[in-house]
């Protein structure tokens, strides 16, 4: 009689699955399935600080390389920890599978030590898939069904596995009997393209545009040859979601870079002038940004139906696989003959280049934030790979930061969730660690959860193959994006009890932990700070002290929609507020050339 265990069979599933490392937290409630584990030496087990985080490795591993993410935890509270991560992935579109532990059968229904209704709690972020198994023969079908869900829905699954069936003896594989099903592992995907009347329909409307608008999401990744080539047979201008910033090239001199509240002004003045509108693979929720609705007829191409149509009115609605599709598109349209459209789109985009330049020279007490991101565009290996965390920098990433063709940047972008950026960057660099990783954090974010995580690097630097690993903070001492918020939406002065931070020492957290620590307090010391980091020997975090007056305001606003934010830091008094409003006036300058 052989000893192996249900446990057993989920890990030799995970391997089938192609799964090379589990996220989680341990807990008495898995104990069965990291005896597997540990028994098996494969798959490879990343202990977290928190669950929570986690789960963020486990989307970050899905961004990061187009695989499945796995994350393990207890139940009860480490089950409740997965949420956030979970929902990262399900509102970015990426698959995870969450295997989560319970208590035994027999006491389910008695209201027992962290005891849980896991299916209930698990039901709407795992929406597409969440099932408990209660027999050792469920658990293979299980599993598979929840790999199989999550790919085809890009969305995250869970399985919840009762102490009793994870440690019960393992089924018979080959058992053919009523009420047993044998599956298999496994899912190729599908090559899916419109039906050519619809690729005619689109080549029509995009034709028949003189002022045609490209807006690319993440769904339009390994697509760049073949939008570069309809931006110029088209003479169209390109802009960015936030998610589809790595893209394209943004040197591109039709790339107006990304779109939005935190986009740049030559996005703006494309979405406003255009007169057709081509979505790519994007669910980009700032819709206020885009043609107001009759102003553009539009076309949009996505792999997932239900985001046909939702964020703006589209005329011809293409359900398929961006790159086949664009080519199929591409060999319906014609060659345009003058592009006096693109040409003034060149000419936004260099005045945009030119705002962007001023903005990050600017003074500012002690260092102006933009400078530090922008400084390392010149920097950034053409190998790294970079994380961003949620806050007043994903402002300057998305202006500021010039990615080389082929470097990843992935960010909780639609939940927006802070704390995703060192969980993310350890997924990334678990994935690929002979490639550096640059993570861009606030200090709100840090505080959170990355100080904790930093205890994960400084355990693990030493396995990789390249030992870059960047943090850069800015420390601003302020939740400064909730506090431009307050000023902007609300019209209310900033609220110091629930924006102040305490002043945490970053640098020296990094060097207690054997890492290498920098600290800037001047401008001129940014250029030595980014050179020393990215050709340290071991991990290095960059403490920046930056100027929380520095405003986050979104491109080309009329007066009365900026005059909120005036009228707040007028109340608000003090130096901070006298500082942002004189930052506040110089940018709005800029855009208008005054």
């Amino acid at each position: 009689m052989s000893d192996k265990t249900v446990s057993d069979v989920l890990v030799e599933r995970l391997e089938a699955w192609g799964v090379s490392r589990v996220f989680g937290y341990s807990g008495d409630g898995i104990d069965p399935v990291l005896g597997a584990l540990r028994r098996a030496g494969r798959p490879e087990f990343v202990q977290a600080r928190h669950e929570e985080t986690a789960a963020f490795m486990a989307s970050g591993h899905a961004k990061y390389t187009g695989e499945v993410g796995v994350c393990l935890s207890t139940q009860g509270p480490g089950a409740v920890h997965l949420l956030n991560g979970l929902y990262d992935a399900k509102l970015d579109g990426k698959p995870v599978v969450a295997i989560v532990g319970q208590q035994t059968t027999t006491v389910l229904g008695s209201a027992y030590q962290q005891e849980i209704d896991l299916v209930r709690l698990f039901g709407d972020v795992c929406a597409q898939f969440v099932q408990a198994a209660y027999t050792p023969e469920q658990v293979p079908m299980l599993i598979d069904k929840a790999f199989r869900t999550a790919l085809a829905t890009r969305s995250p699954t869970c399985v919840v596995l009762p102490h009793d069936v994870q440690s019960a003896p393992a089924p018979d594989p080959h058992e053919q009997s009523h009420g047993v099903l044998v599956t298999s592992p496994g899912l190729r995907p599908a090559r899916v393209l419109p039906y050519q009347e619809d690729i005619e329909a689109a080549a029509a409307v995009l034709a028949a545009g003189e002022r045609v608008a490209i807006l690319v999401g993440q769904g339009a990744a390994g697509a760049a040859p073949e939008v570069a080539e309809l931006a110029e047979r088209l003479g169209a201008g390109v802009a960015a979601s936030l998610l589809g910033k790595p893209v394209l090239d943004e040197s591109l001199p039709y790339h107006t870079g990304v779109m939005g509240h935190l986009g740049t002004t030559a996005s703006a003045e494309l979405m406003r002038a255009c007169d057709t509108l081509l979505l790519i693979g994007t669910n980009d929720p700032w819709t206020e940004f885009y043609p107001k609705p009759g102003q553009a007829r539009a076309v949009q191409i996505d792999i997932d139906g239900r985001r046909l149509g939702v964020r703006y009115p589209v005329e011809v609605p293409l359900l398929g696989d961006a790159a086949e599709t664009l080519r199929a598109l591409l060999a319906a349209l014609p060659d345009r003959a003058g592009k006096p459209f693109q040409d003034q789109v060149h000419a936004w985009v260099r005045r945009w280049h030119e705002i962007a330049a001023v903005r990050a020279g600017a003074p500012a007490e002690p260092v102006n934030p933009q400078r530090v991101v922008r400084s390392l565009s010149a920097r950034l290996p053409a190998n790294a790979q970079v994380s961003v965390d949620v806050g007043s920098i994903v402002y300057w990433y998305a202006r500021h930061l010039r990615l080389p063709v082929g470097v990843p940047a992935h960010l909780s972008s639609t939940l927006a969730s802070m704390g995703s950026a060192l969980p993310y960057g350890l997924a990334a660099k678990l994935a690929r660690p002979d490639r550096p990783l640059i993570a861009l954090a606030g200090d709100g974010a840090m505080q959170m959860s990355g100080l904790a995580e930093l205890i994960t690097v400084a355990a693990r630097w030493r396995d990789w193959a390249d030992p870059r690993f960047v943090v850069c903070v800015l420390n601003n001492r302020d939740l400064a994006e909730v506090s431009w918020e307050q000023r902007e939406t609300e019209g209310e002065p900033r609220f110091p009890d629930s924006q102040n931070l305490p002043d945490v020492p970053y640098a020296a957290w990094a060097g207690l932990l054997g890492l290498r620590g920098i600290r800037v307090e001047d401008a001129g010391a940014l250029d030595a700070a980014w050179d020393d980091a990215l050709s340290a020997d071991r991990p290095v975090v960059i403490d920046v002290l930056t100027d929380a007056a520095v405003p986050l305001l979104p491109p080309l606003q009329d007066d009365e929609t900026i005059a909120p934010m005036f009228a707040a830091l007028e109340a608000e008094g003090g130096d901070l507020a006298r500082r942002a409003a004189d930052y506040l006036r110089r940018e709005r300058a800029m855009e208008s050339g005054s």
